[in-house]
């Protein structure tokens, strides 16, 4: 009997936000992850990148500030950096963990591009903030090499495009290693956003929504599972009010109802909903689980978390 295909999302609570609490972070994810290998599940996993990649680009623009001979960074550049830095603490952690439960599965970390159109509406509409922080002086410079900036109470910020995603670039070699039996880490921060010229690949100034690729990457995978692990133990209803109520199991029809009845944030949880209908129509014999990283192994076991079906 084939290994049940899981799709796992990992988000920023699986990850921490600085070099060192990553270290410690990626301890306890490697064991929840590890609880799912151990049941006799093949894993894909994918993650979240924004305080990763964010971090490097503070840095880099850094360097150059200091540095006038160094060339700045682009983003698909710091995307890259920070999907083989989170990869690699992933990937080691969990091989560690896998090793002292008697575990030998290769776990392998693939640097991953993303296609995206061009003409996206997206990039006509930034919205997405990376970076540090800027005194007016920076942000006008910024402005001057046309990007994007906005004002908050604590500074300015660049702003970038977060495009859709059209085709993940090494899909082949992702389905390759996993029909192998290797535990496979890629997509990392929605993958690396590129555009097709010809032949060419040019990166973009842009990230794509980490959830948006995990329920492409399970549709494309054809995954039997997508599991999306979070800080919180389900989807709610009125979350966050007196009459809060969490969701267990809802169908595609009921979760488009919730979204028009504006019931999930725009920038939480609406993205982990329209991941999980974009996998059920591609697969309609998937299933979508959304629950808390603590809370894997019950998960497993159907005693937590909301279910989402076609």
């Amino acid at each position: 009997m084939s290994k049940k295909k899981v799709v796992v999302a990992l988000g920023h609570e699986a990850l921490g936000s600085t070099i060192q609490a990553q270290l410690g972070a990626v301890k306890n994810t490697a064991r929840a992850l590890a609880d799912l290998a151990e049941a006799d599940f093949q894993l894909t996993i994918t993650h979240s990148n924004g305080p990763q990649v964010s971090m490097i680009h503070k840095a880099m623009t850094e360097l150059r500030r200091i540095y006038i001979d160094y060339t700045p960074a682009p983003m698909c550049v710091c995307s890259a950096m920070s999907q083989g830095y989170v990869g690699y603490d992933i990937q080691n952690s969990l091989k560690s963990e896998l090793l002292s439960r008697g575990i030998s599965t290769p776990v392998s970390t693939i640097l991953t591009q993303v296609t995206v159109d061009p003409y996206d509406e997206a990039f006509y509409e930034p919205k997405k903030a990376i970076g540090r922080y800027m005194s007016k002086e920076d942000a006008d410079i910024e402005v001057n090499k046309g990007n994007y900036v906005i004002q908050t109470s604590e500074g300015y910020r660049r702003i970038v495009a977060a495009p859709k995603p059209i085709d993940i670039v090494e899909i082949d070699a992702i389905k390759t290693l996993a029909d192998a039996g290797q535990i496979v880490i890629a997509c990392g921060g929605g993958g690396i956003p590129v555009i097709e010229q010809k032949h060419i690949l040019k990166g973009a100034s842009a990230v794509i929504e980490k959830d948006s690729i995990a329920g492409k990457l399970a549709a494309d995978l054809k995954a039997d599972e997508l599991l999306i692990l979070t800080s919180v133990d389900y989807v709610y209803l009125n979350y966050g009010k007196e009459n809060e109520e969490p969701i267990t199991a809802m169908n595609i029809a009921k979760a488009k109802e919730y979204i028009a009845e504006g019931h999930f944030g725009e920038t939480d949880m609406l993205p982990k909903i329209l991941a999980a209908i974009t996998y059920l129509e591609a697969v309609p014999s998937g299933r979508v689980i959304i629950t808390s990283l603590n809370k894997t192994q019950y998960a497993i076991d159907e005693k937590i978390g909301t279910i989402i079906t076609s």
